[in-house]
């Protein structure tokens, strides 16, 4: 019993004389509850709609009106056509689009059938599906309101899916799990052995070494590098064989963006160990400063838009939340460099901002 109790004792000890691993324990579930609560959300909102309406008039107008008024819809173009359709959808800058029949008012006033297509970016099924079944019952509202007589003429609404026309969840998850198994090996596990060196005295040495900080810094992290790359290979040819999830992009290029955000990754578990001096508290750090943000902030698994405002704004600074977005739009929608230099650009500038920060870091534990 007393060798219990000593032994309770000094792990206690050494969890309070650790600042910083106690504030990273006291943190950690104020972190995690903030985050779920919040990012956990099935709802739709902040739902960015094209209108397509050739002929405006009365009728169109009004049914504009109330998509604008519903609180869920937020119209950011009218077009008079559907060529722009594809470039606009594949930029992302819009998730769903209600296109209007020519003479949309004129044949319901005549008494005759007037079609409407709702057509919705299907990359993420379930999103898509809440913001179909949205969009279908506020139609069908503003319908019963015009016609109250039963059995009167009625909208024939006609819904379409871009990129995911079978509604597989497959290939809304498996791009997702590239970001987060990728985060777990170069973060998570460059953080936990860089600071495995300390702990055992290894990376002391290497410090008074002839060994510039970028040079050791390099040698540690280039065989987690290459790694990550096999292991992408290894999930995109699983991707494609077990679970049919189609790349319709290029591969190099999927390729060579995993190895940008591969990067971004090892750089910022090199930070994280620079900056913990044990495991528990590297562990801790990638815990809260890479996967949790990698599964509740980056639109893996929960819809970006659905959040409030402030997680938005956090989710910029996610580097998962725009590999992801890179990595849906080379495999489900085949799209190239022309629509995805934003992203890449914020990649880049992430990677060069935290490799400096590492390596200043070990310049100032060397000094």
């Amino acid at each position: 019993m007393s060798a219990l109790t000593g032994l309770l004792r000094k792990e206690a000890y050494h969890i309070l004389r650790d600042r910083r691993t106690l504030a990273v324990i006291v943190l950690l579930p104020v972190v995690q509850v903030v985050l779920f609560g919040f990012a956990i959300r099935t709802d739709v909102r902040d739902v960015r709609i094209i209108v397509v309406d050739p002929l405006p008039d009365a009728t169109t107008l009004s049914l504009r009106a109330r998509l604008a008024a519903s609180g869920v819809f937020r119209v950011v173009t009218v077009l008079p056509g559907a060529d722009e359709l594809d470039g606009i959808f594949q930029r992302g800058e819009a998730t769903e689009a209600i296109v209007f029949e020519p003479r949309f008012g004129e044949r319901l006033a005549q008494g005759l059938p007037a079609r409407i297509q709702l057509i919705t970016d299907g990359t993420d099924p379930n999103s898509a599906s809440v913001r179909q079944n949205y969009a279908m019952a506020l139609i069908g509202a503003w319908d019963r309101e015009r016609s109250p007589a039963r059995g009167a003429v009625r909208i024939e609404p006609r819904t379409r899916l871009r990129f995911n026309p079978t509604a597989e969840s497959s290939n809304l998850f498996v791009p997702g799990l590239m970001a987060f198994v990728l985060t777990i090996i170069s973060s998570l596990m460059t953080a936990i052995s860089l600071t495995r060196e300390k702990e055992s005295g290894t990376m002391e040495a290497l410090l008074v070494s002839p060994l510039r900080p970028w040079q050791i810094i390099g040698g540690k992290v280039a065989p987690y590098l290459a790694i990550g790359l096999v292991s992408m290979t290894a999930i995109v040819v699983e991707a494609r064989l077990v679970f049919h999830v189609p790349l319709r992009g290029s591969y190099l290029l999927l390729l060579a963006e995993g190895l940008l955000f591969i990067l971004v990754s090892l750089a910022l578990g090199m930070l994280i160990s620079a900056r913990t001096s044990s495991q528990r508290v590297a562990m801790l750090g990638a815990l809260v400063g890479t996967m949790l943000p990698t599964l509740l902030l980056s639109g893996f698994i929960f819809p970006i838009e659905s959040m409030p405002r402030l997680l938005r704004w956090v989710s910029y600074i996610v580097p998962a939340r725009w590999f992801v977005t890179i990595a849906r739009g080379i495999m489900l929608k085949g799209i190239g460099i022309v629509y995805l230099w934003e992203p890449t650009l914020i990649l880049i500038g992430m990677a060069a901002v935290l490799l400096t920060l590492a390596v200043r870091s070990f310049d100032v534990r060397l000094e």
